[in-house]
């Protein structure tokens, strides 16, 4: 797998429970019991996720006495969200040139007169 930035986040946003987990950081920092709380599955399974997510720089953990709380971090996300963007202002100018282009082959359809 590669392993620049876009495409790990792109990778560790692949999987619903590491979806699952950012949106709860969403909320505030947790441990990782308070993360593994809703999911079925082990602790060592959600550290798993935990690793992925950390690698790619969506989540940091702190260290506070024997308190490891994870903590979401946006600038990945913010990455993602500029790439996702470019493409969709090149979508949205392509579709208003084909909206423009069905209204003037319309409005030509009505001058002739169509039975």
């Amino acid at each position: 797998m590669p392993d620049d930035p876009l495409s790990l986040t792109f990778a560790a946003l692949a999987d619903p429970t590491r979806r699952a987990i950012l949106a709860r950081l969403a909320d505030g920092e947790a441990t990782v019991n308070e993360l593994a709380e809703p999911f079925d599955m082990s602790l060592q399974a959600v550290s798993k996720h935990l690793k992925v997510l950390e690698r790619a720089g969506l989540i940091s953990r702190g260290r506070d006495a024997q308190w490891r709380p994870c903590r979401l971090e946006t600038a990945p996300l913010e990455t993602v969200s500029e790439w996702v963007d470019r493409y969709r202002e090149r979508w949205s100018d392509r579709f208003d040139r084909l909206d423009a282009e069905i209204r003037r082959i319309r409005r030509g359809q009505e001058g002739h007169g169509h039975d």
